[in-house]
């Protein structure tokens, strides 16, 4: 991990995906944005509804982790999702894990792409209903813009119903 004065270098996961993206020829729209810590404020930021934003939240079911990603819009129905994946005892992954489990990134703004982690992810069927997708690129400062059809065809989710509006 590269360090600047001393602190670790939370641009690498950024890098990466551009590459990522460019090797298989994505069209995507990187953005700088002010800081942002939850998806609706990054939809604030980028003038975009909320559900356009893919937000990941890190679960853990047994010793496993996994990545579940739904609109800023929506919260995970953890009963629902447990019986769609058959895990049991799912619940949310804490700071200091989710730290260790993405050291490349500020904690709140992993990717959606576990494919760079050796982690399975579920995205909510409720993503489908816009073109594109906005996420966080590894910093609250830094987010790409793609179609969802890419998104879906580089990381191959597992696309399940586990969504449920925030209201």
């Amino acid at each position: 991990m590269k360090t600047i004065n001393g602190e670790v270098s939370k641009m690498s996961v950024l890098k990466r995906l551009k590459e990522y993206l460019d090797e298989n020829k994505i069209k995507y729209i990187s953005i700088d944005h002010s800081p942002a810590f939850t998806g609706q404020e990054l939809a604030e930021s980028v003038h975009i509804s909320g559900k356009e934003i893919a937000k990941t939240v890190i679960l853990k079911a047994g010793g496993s982790y996994m990545m579940a990603v739904l609109p800023a819009s929506r919260k995970i129905n953890f009963g629902y999702l447990e019986e769609q994946i058959a895990a049991k005892e799912l619940r949310l992954a804490q700071e200091d894990e989710i730290e260790n489990l993405f050291p490349d990134c500020e904690v709140g703004a992993m990717p959606p792409f576990g494919n760079f982690y050796d982690m399975p992810v579920y995205a909510a069927s409720a993503l489908a209903e816009d073109e594109e997708i906005v996420f966080n690129a590894g910093t609250h400062t830094d987010a790409i813009r793609m179609s969802y059809k890419d998104y879906i065809r580089l990381v191959d989710p597992d696309v399940i119903n586990f969504s449920d509006p925030v209201n």
